[in-house]
């Protein structure tokens, strides 16, 4: 079996928290993490843009980085970068196949998530990485990549995202988000992304565990050359250059190089295609990063132009992600992502109280119904789930290849 099928075969991307199980694979590859400079990035929203941004600014400084983020839109190997350029599929398999080699069966058998960690640091030791950018999957505490020592730790901001594994409370999800934190390293967080509670927690963390917290305000100093759109952006790029300074010395023209550089989809992400409809797409997955994607409509006045096309996972909060983005839609479309988890189209409409909206079977079929109107009618906003946004990037490489 080739690696990729062994990732592949590890089944459903659950959630085990817990350090043990990665933590005995990186023993048998002979601790590649040990041979690392290393960030870890964790927050509710946010924090792959930040550490995206991180990453290029150290290679537009020529400082070798590795950057390892999660989910993948469309390929897995996006989820792991060296020197700005995804990791080759075979390179990939290869070190997954490594990962199987030595994982043990049963309980000690790693989830999806632990062994892409694991390869990754392998990745990055064999092509001598010189600092490692690591984007947090859940939390901080218990999350796979925090078995690093990271020299810098950032928390972009905290906010009502997997309650029922980080809560109840805000307080709850900040300190485990905190878990990042280590006694005498930096320690930056977001300076206005958090509610207070969520902001006091995370300062009693940084001084339980004797950290250097470090509060980053939103800058718009970088928001004319930044491609990442959105108010919130500011704050996720003040967080990127304050981690890089930390990490490097740094010009001001490698930090201008760097942010320009920076790639990152799905994200405000707008898609010209011909003879249809563009369209704009969002991650808003949860209803801090709805709020944000509304505040960016209102500002871009697009409120009551777009239509959209919604589709999120049935375990997540669905009315408050839905709520802010569908008072801004001109028509609604639901469509149930490819994933067990989500929600159907019928249930969504049915759950959000909107029979005026259509219930389509797929994603190609709903942009379908919304492209009847023309390419002149206003952009078709995706959004609900970064699995919707993968799937209709995927539909999208297939129209142009």
């Amino acid at each position: 079996m080739s690696g990729l099928a062994w990732l592949e075969a590890l089944g459903p991307q659950r959630i085990r928290p817990g350090l043990d199980r990665t933590r005995a694979l990186l023993a048998s590859l002979g601790r590649p993490e040990r041979n690392l400079r290393s960030v870890l990035v964790a927050g509710t929203n946010g924090k792959g843009s930040t550490a995206a941004a991180l990453s290029a600014i150290l290679a537009a400084a020529g400082v070798k980085a590795g950057l390892y983020t999660s989910p993948h839109l469309v390929r897995v190997t996006e989820r792991i970068r060296i020197g700005e350029e995804d990791v080759p599929e075979a390179l990939l398999d290869r070190t997954l196949a490594l990962v199987a080699a030595v994982a043990g069966p049963g309980d000690r058998s790693p989830t999806y998530f632990e062994a892409l960690t694991v390869a990754a640091l392998e990745l990055f030791r064999r092509a001598r990485v010189e600092v490692a950018v690591l984007e947090v999957g859940i939390g901080g505490r218990l999350d796979a990549t925090n078995v690093v020592e990271p020299e810098i730790s950032v928390v972009t901001n905290v906010g009502a995202d997997h309650l029922e594994v980080l809560g109840p409370s805000l307080a709850d999800v900040a300190r485990e988000k905190a878990g990042v934190f280590r006694r005498g390293q930096p320690a930056l967080v977001g300076a206005s992304g958090s509610p207070p509670e969520a902001r006091e927690a995370l300062r009693a963390e940084a001084a339980r565990t004797g950290a250097r917290l470090v509060e980053v305000p939103p800058s718009d100093r970088w928001e004319e050359i930044f491609p990442l759109p959105g108010a919130h952006q500011r704050e996720n790029a003040a967080l990127a250059v304050a981690a890089a300074r930390a990490l490097a010395p740094l010009t001001e023209e490698a930090i201008l190089r760097g942010l320009r550089a920076v790639r990152w989809r799905g994200r405000l992400q707008r898609v010209a295609r011909a003879g249809r409809r563009p369209l704009l797409l969002d991650g808003a997955h949860n209803p801090d990063g709805a709020r944000a994607l509304a505040a960016h409509l209102d500002e871009q006045g697009l409120s009551g132009r777009v239509d959209l096309l919604f589709g999120a996972m049935g375990d997540k909060n669905v009315e408050g992600i839905a709520g802010p983005l569908l008072a801004r839609a001109r028509r609604v479309v639901f469509a149930a992502v490819d994933s067990p988890r989500a929600a159907p189209a019928e249930s969504l409409r049915q759950r959000l109280g909107r029979a005026d909206a259509g219930a389509a079977a797929s994603v190609a079929e709903a942009l379908a119904w919304l492209d009847a109107d023309g390419p002149g009618a206003p952009p078709v906003l995706v959004a609900g789930s970064l699995y919707l946004v993968g799937e209709a990037l995927r539909l999208l490489e297939g129209d142009s290849g």
